[in-house]
């Protein structure tokens, strides 16, 4: 069959002509969601639909017949399938979608002319296969109306072609699009596991909602779900047979090839590195895009799993130092066009990447000490346990392939059974995860009032106190409520609002709502769906109804205090820019009262100079009381100007750009919809009170100002005098103070020490006149009591000089002073090439003491829990050596 009877295309025509298309139709073009999905049940965006979730339950509308989108989706359950030729992690999702607005017909229709027109795909006809539910006779017929012929229509069970959100809720048939690649392939009919039939295009029909006893009525309306993956439709259209060589990806396997000196398609092994390289370094490239950083959970766990994996196959083809952010810049040059978001966090992402690398290469460095241990345990052929195989691979992530070959150079297998067990549970565990019901939320009463009522009008920039307010709706326990009276707690809706809902790190206002029937107590104030603002509510008088108009009235001076905590993060985030470097991203914040709190992307603790000179800078900021200018203006326009957007922040088409001063340069200028003081004078000054580590490429610093700082700082003089009246010194005589006293507390540490070993000196004349002779060395067995691990290594010192000979061994064991005890065998290079195992012996006796140890054949040394056993472990030590 030739596979050169239709014409080529790019990813990149691929993906604008499809877009194009279903824009033609009437479907609204989205644009790609972030990778981190807003559904809390979902670890990652892993579908095209997950953005659309509420107008597929019916609690948001759309004015469009659909919509079409390109988006960026991970998925991770197939992780350790990554390098065939079909798994991928990251891949892009073309998909058109239809909430009620068009067909079925006229899905099958679309999608059919789309892949055979001349003008878009052009594929060839009698090279398509379409698969169908086995009791969809529609769209059999549906698909053979545009001239699909019978015998290229499968029926296929619920298994294949059946979608469903759960066991119960919204289900219906689905229907897939099959290209023949050819007989050279493996694969007799679509559906078969071998490659000549590729399913490329996935059409859902969701239009049954499935009860608890299995009964399917209609839904409200039917929905259609429509997924074709980017990356395969591109190796169709290219001519190629399988996902790694469609254009990008290919592009990606050349730098390994470049990087390793290696050619594609002349190693299995090497292949397999390659496609896992290519696919990684695009995932991790797109994660860190979208602000997700590395950790030991959650989907920062995936992001190190997925770079890991790559810089050991890196490793395994004899790639050398760091080169991940050579695959992250080829991915930019390759997508940054379609995803600008790569090239404006390009800092980051490097600065990530480089830190990962180098601190996995110590986590390899580690592991392999761990399995060294473990290996100097085992006895001769005895294999290590899945268990400690797998801990090397789940905490470590030291890969099990590196984990075999180390114990196969050692002389020992691996119990992969035991360790297969332990994956597969651990892969259990994240079905389980992303199993989860996606659909759970679809009575939130909040997206239904969103699709009901206009956005919450905010007029709390410049007012405190606004009467004429409207009562909306009201909430109580999650439900719509009609009033509620004294002693409730209800959650207010308003058509207007002083109050700033809890949004982007700043808290909510608290204060006051009042009107001729009742009055509030404001606690609190959330930002929810939609714009709407809900007042969280106690009410202590009278009642308020739906209807009802109120006076909102905020808390004046917890808003002054929040206002200059708020502008102090921006100074904050601008100053860490200019000391740390362009890597640096807000990762979160708080904005409180009494203080901020404020985490950033960093590799390293920040120095005392550098706090120092960030601290001069934001204080600088606020003596020199620049105004705070605030401008409204267009997304595309601000972000020309230089303005920093956040990471996670969905912008409109108009926004608020906050700038210190009003020169054309400002010392910090950001995209925020917060509330801000007037003048960086207000601030008073600027202190940070603690930095610290959230993670292990994220800092967090807490800063204080105004009365805060003041607080502060007359709590830290209180502390200071306190300090000096209990050491009976001034203020500024302190830290003299303190060293002297550290100078004494040491000098009497090391005397009592001193003291303690002096004391053992005639247990240890004693031991070396037991002394024995054994086969070609000398050996003292005994038992020094008192002594500390350390100093049972000095005690060795003193047994080899007082032996006074070449060939000298020692096995002592110490009741610790803190009731433990210290075991360690030691040996002379001499004694040990005469057979003395040091190693060998703390292994074997240890067990006696209740507890394991082992070491170098020169030296070991192990603790242990039991001292009763000390006498017994010496005469094993004894009968094991002979003496």
């Amino acid at each position: 069959m030739s596979t050169a009877d239709f014409k080529t295309m790019t990813t990149a025509q691929i993906r604008e002509d499809f877009l194009t298309f279903f824009e033609g139709k009437g479907c609204k073009l989205y644009p790609s969601s972030s990778l981190v999905p807003e559904d809390p049940s979902l670890l990652l965006a892993n579908a095209g639909m997950n953005q659309f979730k509420e107008y597929y339950q019916g609690t948001k509308t759309m004015r469009e017949i659909g919509a079409c989108s390109c988006q960026k989706c991970l998925r991770t359950n197939d992780i350790d399938n990554i390098g065939d030729a079909r798994h991928l992690s990251f891949f892009e999702m073309l998909g058109n979608f239809s909430f009620g607005g068009y067909t079925k017909a006229d899905a099958i229709a679309w999608a059919y002319e789309f892949i055979t027109s001349p003008e878009h795909l052009g594929l060839p006809k009698d090279r398509l296969y379409m698969t169908v539910f086995e009791n969809d006779e529609e769209a059999i017929e549906l698909w053979h109306a545009q001239g699909v012929a019978y015998d290229h229509i499968s029926r296929l069970g619920e298994e294949d072609n059946f979608w469903a959100a759960g066991p119960t809720g919204p289900c219906g048939p689905c229907s897939e699009i099959y290209f023949d690649q050819g007989p050279e392939f493996e694969g007799e009919k679509p559906g078969d596991d071998g490659d000549r039939y590729l399913e490329f295009w996935n059409l859902v029909f969701t239009q049954y909602d499935r009860q608890e006893d299995g009964s399917m009525p209609e839904l409200p309306h039917r929905n259609i779900d429509t997924g074709m993956g980017l990356e395969r439709i591109a190796a169709i259209m290219q001519h190629q047979g399988s996902n790694y060589e469609g254009d990008v990806l290919r592009s990606l396997i050349g730098v390994g090839e470049r990087l390793a000196g290696v050619t594609y398609k002349q190693d299995p092994r090497t292949d397999k590195s390659l496609r896992i390289l290519a696919d990684h370094s695009r995932a991790v490239t797109f994660m860190i895009g979208d602000g997700i950083l590395p950790s030991n959970e959650g989907r920062g766990y995936v992001l190190r799993r997925l770079l890991r994996r790559a810089v050991y196959h890196g490793r395994l083809m004899g790639i050398k130092g760091q080169f991940l952010t050579t695959y992250s810049h080829e991915v930019m040059r390759l997508m940054a066009d379609v995803y600008p978001e790569l090239t404006q966090n390009k800092a980051l992402i490097d600065g990530i990447i480089s830190a990962e690398e180098e601190r996995f290469g110590a986590t390899l460095d580690a592991g392999e000490a761990m399995l060294a241990r473990e290996l100097d345990v085992l006895g001769e052929g005895e294999p290590l346990s899945g268990e400690v195989a797998f801990k090397l691979h789940d905490t470590y992530g030291f890969p099990i392939d590196l984990t075999r070959e180390i114990c196969a150079n050692d002389g020992h297998g691996v119990d992969m059974d035991a360790f297969d067990a332990a994956m597969e549970a651990q892969k259990e565990r994240a079905r389980a995860t992303a199993n989860r019901d996606a659909w759970s939320t679809s009575n939130n009463v909040w997206a239904s009032l969103s699709d009901r009522l206009a956005a919450t009008e905010f007029l709390g920039y410049d007012l405190d106190s606004i009467d004429g307010c409207r009562v909306l709706a009201l909430v109580r326990d999650g439900n719509e409520v009609q009033e509620a009276g004294v002693g409730e707690k209800v959650e207010v809706v308003l058509d207007k609002t002083t109050f700033y809902g809890e949004m982007g790190g700043q808290v909510g206002d608290t204060g006051k709502l009042t009107s001729d029937s009742a009055s509030l107590v404001v606690d609190d104030a959330k930002h929810r769906e939609g714009g709407l603002v809900s007042h969280e509510c106690e009410v202590t008088a009278g009642t308020i109804r739906v209807g009802d108009t109120v006076t909102a009235a905020i808390d004046h001076g917890r808003r002054e205090l929040i206002r200059r905590n708020h502008t102090a993060t921006h100074l904050l985030d601008s100053a860490l820019k200019r000391v740390l470097g362009d890597h640096v991203s807000q990762a979160g914040s708080l904005v409180a009262p009494d203080r901020l709190r404020f985490d950033f992307t960093h590799f390293e603790a920040l120095t005392a100079d550098q706090i120092e000179r960030v601290e001069g800078m934001v204080n600088a900021e606020i003596f020199a009381a620049e105004p705070i200018v605030t401008k409204v203006m267009g997304l595309e326009e601000a972000k020309a100007s230089g303005a920093v957007a956040l990471f996670g922040e969905k912008y409109g088409d108009t926004v608020r750009v906050v700038s210190t001063g009003d020169s054309a340069e400002p010392f910090s200028s950001e995209l925020c919809g917060g509330t801000h003081a007037r003048n960086t004078a207000e601030l008073g000054f600027f202190k940070i009170v603690s930095e610290s580590s959230v993670g292990s490429n994220a800092r967090r610093l807490e800063a204080v100002t105004s009365a805060g700082a003041i607080e502060y700082v007359d709590e830290r003089l209180q502390t200071l005098q306190e300090a000096s009246q209990a050491l009976k010194c001034r203020p500024s005589e302190l830290v003299d103070r303190i060293a002297s006293l550290e100078s004494d507390l040491r000098d009497a540490r090391k005397a009592l020490e001193d003291a303690r070993f002096g004391s053992s000196s005639d247990q240890i004349s004693d031991a070396i006149k037991g002394a024995v002779s054994l086969d070609g060395y000398s050996c003292v067995i005994a038992r020094l009591d008192g002594l500390t691990g350390k100093e049972m290594r000095q005690a060795w010192d003193s047994v080899r000089e007082g032996v006074g000979a070449d060939s000298v061994a020692c096995v002592l064991a110490s009741a610790t002073p803190d009731g433990k005890v210290a075991l360690i065998a030691a040996a002379t290079d001499p004694a040990v090439a005469a057979g003395f195992k040091a190693g060998d012996v703390v292994r074997a006796i240890a067990q006696y003491v209740g507890g394991r140890g082992g070491g170098r054949p020169n030296m070991a040394q192990a603790g242990g829990s039991d001292a009763s056993g000390i006498d017994r472990a010496l005469q094993a030590a004894r009968e094991l050596l002979g003496a």
